[in-house]
């Protein structure tokens, strides 16, 4: 029995160590086969750190309750409990061997006793969750659809095995050193010691022979599984995770969200002024990724997460983010022979290798080189183009990854090629691109529109809105308030809009805006993937900006819109343009609690609040549009099941404002339900997008007779004008003599 056990164990040991590290370098050249970037190893300590708090402390893991809590036991039960696969070896030789030092320490006893229980009770978890949510049962719902089963199922059972074995050994080991009685260092295994008392002391020898090469055989036979698999994800996130985790975008550790990166080629900004002819503009072929994507597509563990937290996926629509994301892992392992052989095409669609170098090149890599990356079923494309549009990059995915993939980062990179090289993008959002390059704005408005709710709001109100370097001196001004294009355009949002105005001017504010200065920011092309127009757009606003605010004490500006609010404090910034820029939310809630406005008037109803994408999960803003809201008196505040950093988008970010949406159900209209099922009598948003996209929907309601004729979408800035207004003297109640 021993000898056998010795044989087994150490041939399955040398192979399964043999393939992984050979899996482990595969992987590693696979991932250089992306393009450069260099911007990925700045401030080391604080990544380093960034690693240990995602790790340890589990941070996006624990968001989702039990499952984090096991998860993490079967994190650190599998990179601590490697000391008893040690153990395991030196059993085979001597069944009563234990560890040099630590072997009869209590502590480690105790340790081994309990990570060991919980490490099995968190798998079991783990897949009881994972049985209880099948594809089979729960269709798209279940945030395992197009995960691949068999390699889930396979980790897991390994994991429990392992499991088994740790305590089997332990319970063992306390019968052969003959407890008879509790003893601390049995805490959970002193159970099994008792069942084996009175057995044999050869039986227990075998025994131990036994699961000891069980265990060995169980861990190794997983590590000749990932050997042979080195695409299987769902295995190599745990070594994987750290290195994409360290790598991720952002120095100080935070999320891939607010501003886009700038378009790259060869790892160095394009300068669109002067491009090198050289230049690759966006992501058509998986190597044009960055060593940083080809790491995100290999980490990628199938959780689902992503999948299950994304709007269009949750409309019916055929983007998943880990399906997308699965795609291109595949895709990038199975073309990588080929462009590990020096393969590759220039942009005029030009072999750069040799007849020599592909030669030894297997047939089924070849075929794959010649798959388009973006392409229908009918074009063998990696990724449909519905898949592609059909992104609203509100940030979901991102913001739920636990391994930090940088979802949007590579979507976008994809639609600028198909953008800015194919001009092949949804036939609405030309439109908007050519609105955009003519009048600076998505409808096409003259620009002397832009000043159209600066003359209603004198009109119904008297109060004056200075423009900056015309009617008022920059030094005098407080705030810039930038207006932005739907809030000065779309009549909805102008309501916005004016009840701002009417409160700085309340709080007395001074402020001023642009006028006719001021031009689209840039956000929706970006976000469509014309790079170009956004530097363009972005340029002229930032040369504005500059010198209207010159003579200013401090670039303060203000924006009712978070995409403007975004793109002008995370964007411009690449551009040269730095100011101090805040939303409106944030800047109503200051004067709230300095005095200067005094919700007073009660608005009586039930609220439910929807947080735009933007403002929430890409710029963090939670808390100040809440408080306004808990400000104004009457007010009944109750939250949609979907809220704060897991909210549902409205459906017009990533410029889906702009395109029709054709496919499944229609996102506002998933939201507007999801809001319903509250019965609320007011939904307030702070965006002019979502403004308009949920009115739209509750009109909609309203007009089947699903809504209540009553329930309004108004800004939170619209409430709060209403609660600071004074009641007007006819409404006022009759004073007694």
């Amino acid at each position: 029995m021993q000898l056998a056990a010795i044989v087994i164990s150490l041939v399955t040991f040398v192979i399964g160590t043999a393939l992984a590290a050979r899996a482990a370098l595969y992987i590693y050249k696979v991932v250089r086969t992306g393009s450069a970037d260099g911007t990925r190893f700045g401030q080391p300590a604080q990544r380093v750190a960034t690693v240990a708090k995602e790790f340890l402390g589990h941070t996006r893991m624990n968001r989702w309750g039990v499952v984090g809590v096991a998860h993490w036991f079967v994190a650190v039960g599998f990179f601590s409990l490697v000391l008893t696969l040690v153990n395991a070896f030196g059993q085979l030789f001597d069944a009563e061997f234990v560890l040099p030092v630590i072997g009869h320490w209590l502590p480690w006893n105790i340790f081994v006793e309990l990570i060991g229980t919980l490490t099995t009770l968190g798998i079991l978890t783990l897949m009881v969750i994972r049985l209880l949510s099948l594809p089979s049962r729960a269709g798209r719902k279940s945030r395992f659809a197009g995960s691949i089963a068999w390699q889930a199922f396979y980790v897991e059972y390994t994991i429990l095995g392992i499991g088994l074995c740790i305590m089997m050994l332990r319970g063992l080991e306390g019968a052969l050193e003959g407890v008879d009685s509790y003893d601390p260092a049995y805490l959970v295994s002193y159970p099994i010691a008792a069942a084996f008392h009175g057995t044999a002391h050869g039986t227990l020898v075998n025994l131990v022979y036994l699961f000891a090469m069980l265990k060995i055989c169980i861990s190794f036979a997983w590590a000749i599984t990932i050997g042979v698999n080195p695409s299987m994800g769902v295995a190599w996130h745990r070594f994987l995770a750290f290195f994409n985790i360290y790598f991720k975008r952002e120095d100080d550790g935070g999320t891939a969200l607010g501003a886009l990166r700038p378009m790259t080629s060869g790892g160095a900004p394009i300068d669109f002024e002067d491009p090198a002819d050289d230049a690759v503009f966006g992501v058509s072929q998986v190597e044009h990724f960055s060593w940083k994507g080809i790491l995100d597509f290999s980490t990628c563990t199938e959780c689902g997460r992503c999948q299950s937290q994304c709007p269009a996926w949750n409309t019916g629509k055929p983007l998943s983010p880990k399906l997308l994301i699965m795609s291109l892992r595949e895709h990038a392992f199975a073309k990588a022979p080929y462009l590990l052989a020096g393969g590759g095409k220039s942009m005029e669609g030009e072999e750069r290798a040799t007849a020599e170098q592909l030669a030894g090149v297997p047939a089924a890599a070849l075929a794959e080189a010649e798959r388009p990356l973006i392409g229908t079923a009918e074009e063998n494309g990696v990724i449909d183009p519905d898949v592609l549009w059909s992104c609203t990059t509100c940030g979901a995915c991102v913001e739920q990854c636990p391994v930090d993939i940088e979802h949007i980062d590579h979507i976008v990179d994809m639609r600028r090629y198909q953008v800015m090289i194919e001009s092949s993008f949804p036939t609405e959002a030309g439109t908007m691109l050519k609105n955009l390059e003519n009048k600076g704005n998505p409808w096409g408005l003259a620009t002397k529109a832009r000043l159209d709710w600066v003359k209603e709001l004198k009109k119904e109100t008297g109060i004056e809105v200075p423009v900056i370097g015309e009617d008022i001196d920059p030094a005098e001004v407080e705030y810039l308030y930038w207006v932005g294009c739907a809030g000065a355009l779309e009549d909805r949002a102008k309501k916005t809009t004016k009840a701002f105005a009417e409160l700085l001017h309340t709080a007395g504010v001074k402020f001023a805006i642009l006028g006719k200065e001021e031009t689209c920011t840039g956000d929706s092309p970006r976000r469509l993937g014309n790079e170009f127009l956004f530097q363009m757009l972005g340029a002229q606003n930032v040369e504005t900006l500059n010198a209207a605010l010159e003579d200013a004490p401090t670039k303060r500006i203000v924006a009712t819109c978070p995409h403007c609010f975004n793109t002008i404090a995370n964007e411009y910034p690449q551009l040269g343009g730095h100011f101090e820029v805040i939303h409106h939310t944030q800047l109503l809630q200051h004067l709230i609690d300095e005095g200067k406005l005094l919700p007073v008037n009660p608005v009586e109803g039930l609220i439910t609040y929807h947080d735009p994408c933007y403002l929430g999960r890409h710029n963090k803003v939670y808390t100040p549009p809440r408080e306004i809201i808990g400000r104004v008196p009457g007010l009944r505040n109750e939250e949609m099941h979907r809220h704060k950093e897991r909210g549902f988008c409205c459906g017009a970010g990533g410029a889906r404002m702009w395109m029709e949406e054709r496919i499944g159900k229609r996102i506002n209209t998933e939201r507007v339900d999801e809001a319903l099922s509250l019965n609320p009598d007011i939904v307030s948003t702070a965006c002019p997008f979502c403004l308009v996209m949920l009115s739209d929907s509750v009109n909609g309601k309203k007009n089947e007779g699903a809504a209540k004729e009553h329930l309004k979408v108004v800004d939170v800035a619209q409430l709060l004008l209403e609660s600071v207004k004074a009641a007007p003297a006819a409404e006022a109640e009759p004073v007694e003599a």
